[in-house]
């Protein structure tokens, strides 16, 4: 029953992309954002936290839907609808950790009417969130935010924007989660676009915090606990990084083939040249054995059994597999391939942040080490 309700679930994301998408990307990339009616669309169609428990406005779903969506996006070839943040990543900490104040946003997020951001990293402190150096600091009605954010995804359309900030002292200890509501927010403000290698079409700014008042039941969970939190919730996170990243691969081969089949050269086409779909074989191979593998981490992970060392292997395989098939790809191409235009493209451009967001590849391997 679930496999049939996933399967209808793709259909629907597969055709949204490639209709309600696809065809703006260009417009995205020139305004670095999406429209907020696509984001309304797929609320709409019951594509936002299809994961989320009914009673608390979700689609009553299991991650298995959600990884549907991940899919259909990557295969399709968008990277502008900043899917994974707002509907696996931001409400989940919501329904683990908040309040019921706070889980009031959930059917807002759902319905595509307010976009969810996460903001952790900052301009000294990126895979190691110790170093944050925002602040949080009691007040007689609150808290009061100071500091600064970037590379944050959805930063000038989010309506909610799920904040670490340092409450306490030194370390990993200090740290502790907001849910900041941004609407007519005093002190609270956003730089320019933030200008890319890749996915353009994204909205990605600096965050500001000048004072910033926010009240007592803005703490998500306890305080003191964000980093136990974020612990917790990277594991998803990283999986979901991962599905893209082999679903774009798995477009770029067939992008490949296509090409090849259809490029002339030295009397005969690409693909009868051996050098030519012997390197796009290899590719295929790759893409195959990490899908293999992230296959595996899903079911692992829809059985409660992924943690952080799997999650980091599979997002270290996935991310680097991504990057390699993409620029092997891309020489199919020729000089059709160093144009955006092209879809090849924009898959090789987007490809290369995967191998940092979601902490650094680097991190990933010293999470694995310690787990041996």
């Amino acid at each position: 029953m679930e496999a049939d309700e996933v399967r209808d679930v793709a259909s629907l994301a597969r055709t949204f992309f490639t209709q309600s998408v696809l065809p703006h990307q260009e417009r995205f990339a020139e305004q670095h954002r999406v429209d907020a009616f696509t984001w309304q669309e797929a609320g709409r169609l019951g594509l936002l936290l299809p994961s989320v428990p009914e009673d608390l406005g979700g689609g009553g779903g299991t991650f298995a839907h959600e990884a549907a969506v991940l899919w259909e996006q990557g295969r399709t070839g968008d990277d502008s609808l900043a899917y994974a943040i707002h509907s696996t990543i931001v409400p989940h900490y919501l329904v683990q950790f908040g309040t019921p104040e706070q889980q009031r946003l959930l059917p807002q997020l759902a319905a595509g009417e307010l976009v969810g951001a996460i903001a952790m990293t900052e301009p000294d402190a990126g895979s190691d969130l110790k170093m944050i150096r925002t602040t949080a600091r009691k007040a007689e009605d609150g808290w009061v935010l100071n500091g600064s954010k970037t590379f944050i995804t959805n930063g000038s359309m989010a309506g909610v924007i799920l904040v670490v900030a340092r409450t306490g002292g030194p370390g990993s200890k200090g740290l502790s989660l907001f849910a900041v509501e941004t609407k007519d927010l005093e002190g609270f403000s956003y730089g320019k676009p933030l200008r890319k290698i890749g996915q353009q079409g994204q909205d990605t700014r600096e965050l500001f915090f000048d004072d910033v008042s926010l009240p007592v039941g803005a703490l998500v969970g306890d305080e003191g606990a964000a980093f136990a939190y974020l612990m917790q919730q990277l594991p998803q996170e990283r999986l979901a990084i991962a599905i893209g990243a082999v679903a774009q691969a798995e477009l770029a081969v067939e992008l490949a083939i296509e090409r090849a089949r259809q490029r002339e050269a030295f009397g005969a086409t690409l693909w009868d040249l051996p050098s030519v779909r012997h390197e796009v074989a290899a590719c295929a191979t790759d893409v195959l054995r990490t899908r293999t593998f992230l296959d595996h981490c899903i079911e692992e992970h829809g059985e409660g059994r992924l943690d952080s060392p799997l999650a980091a292997q599979i997002k270290l395989a996935s991310t680097e597999m991504l990057s390699s098939v993409a620029d092997r790809c891309l020489q199919v191409f020729g000089g059709y391939g160093y144009i955006l235009d092209y879809p090849i493209a924009r898959i090789f451009a987007g490809a290369r942040v995967q191998r940092i967001y979601g902490g650094a590849n680097e991190v990933m391997k010293e999470v694995i080490a310690r787990a041996m």
